[in-house]
């Protein structure tokens, strides 16, 4: 790598974790295991690896359940089992010899759990308990537009959240993950805590912005301490909820500055940076790049490492969001689900020999048509 080689393509180290670019998968999911049991398949192998082999820096999984009520559906991976986290391993060690790291999105759903599959027919509605659903949890008994109604989660129950959080970050570091990140956005649990909207507990997890974000410090705290130092530790935000302001009080990009900063002094080393996900329909300014400013900014304010993610399409655009210092890194997700390739594709397109190029694939690489 030259001092002129394009800013996408140089290294970054994070800790013991070193990733060869700042091109990365952001976590998908696939809502395919069949048999309900949260055991990653060979779809999870080949559509991973396939990012791997196409030169992603990282591979991210799919929002992967703490717990079997943390899932979105049943069809979802889950690691809060042995068997899940041997199958899992199968897959890290695949992703390794590509030359990629590995890293795992850890969820738990809320509100937002126990649906029928995305994609199915029946998908978008809850799956009741007497059809293989279970009974929702949230910080407070308000449902997610038209999903069944969560109950409250006790004392008991969130300090069950937190040793699930830390039991499934156990089991990914012998699974053999890089980075381990904890989902705070989208709408799922632990963003139902944060964002006052979803969280009208007055106790000591609701009220003061200190109060909401209890849980995921305390969540954090919990699996820094069992994945130790060598491991990089992500947090994915949603920087707002995109809520009008009759709504009330929201969670917002303030908010999540300050909350970054109470993390960050806690271990984690870099925010993945969305939005959005906590209320129905809301009105999202969707455009290129359009979270990209979020990033940016929880970037200045913490001084934190940080990926943006969101309607980044191409090579000079998602250099280009590195290079001006917008942020560390560039999370793509239905882009190289629809192009695996992309990442060494854009090596090329940028001025650099396709060096993660497999070496079975590279005779497709000729001196007049390289792609």
């Amino acid at each position: 790598m030259t001092d002129t080689a394009p800013s996408l393509f140089a290294p970054l180290n994070l800790r013991s974790v070193q990733l060869r670019n700042r091109l990365w998968v952001s976590p998908l999911c696939q809502y395919s295991v069949d048999a309900e049991d949260g055991v990653p398949t060979d779809w999870h192998l080949v559509h991973l690896g396939s990012f791997a082999r196409g030169g992603a820096g990282l591979v991210m999984t799919e929002a992967t359940g703490v717990s079997p009520e943390g899932r979105i559906s049943a069809e979802d991976t889950g690691i809060y089992n042995e068997e899940q986290a041997e199958a899992w391993r199968r897959i890290v060690d695949f992703i390794h010899r590509q030359g990629s790291a590995a890293g795992i999105q850890l969820a738990h759903a809320g509100r937002k759990g126990s649906m029928w599959r995305e994609w199915g027919p029946r998908g978008g509605i809850t799956r009741p308990q007497d059809a293989g659903g279970w009974q929702t949890v949230a910080p407070s008994a308000i449902p997610f537009g038209d999903y069944a109604a969560p109950v409250a989660l006790d004392e008991a129950g969130i300090q069950g959240v937190i040793q699930d959080f830390a039991s499934a970050a156990e089991r990914s570091v012998r699974a053999g993950f890089d980075v381990i990140e904890i989902h705070a956005a989208h709408g799922y649990l632990l963003h139902q805590f944060l964002s006052p909207l979803s969280n009208t507990r007055d106790d000591e997890w609701g009220g003061s912005l200190e109060n909401r974000a209890a849980l995921l410090l305390r969540v954090t705290d919990a699996v820094r301490s069992v994945i130790g130092d060598d491991r990089a530790l992500f947090v994915r935000f949603s920087a707002t909820d995109w809520a009008p302001a009759e709504a009330g009080p929201s969670w917002d990009p303030e908010q999540m500055a300050v909350v970054g900063g109470w993390l960050a002094d806690r271990g984690v080393d870099l925010f993945d940076v969305s939005s959005g996900g906590l209320i129905p329909n809301a009105k999202i300014a969707v455009g290129p790049g359009y979270q990209v400013g979020f990033a940016e900014a929880l970037r200045r304010a913490t001084g934190s490492a940080v990926s943006a993610v969101g309607l980044i399409t191409t090579a000079e655009q998602a250099d280009a969001v590195v290079r001006e210092g917008r942020a560390d890194a560039v999370m793509m997700g239905r882009k190289l689900m629809r192009d695996p390739n992309f990442p060494t594709r854009a090596a090329v397109e940028l001025g650099l020999e396709p060096g993660s190029w497999p070496a079975a694939y590279r005779r497709a690489l000729t001196p007049i048509e390289r792609w």
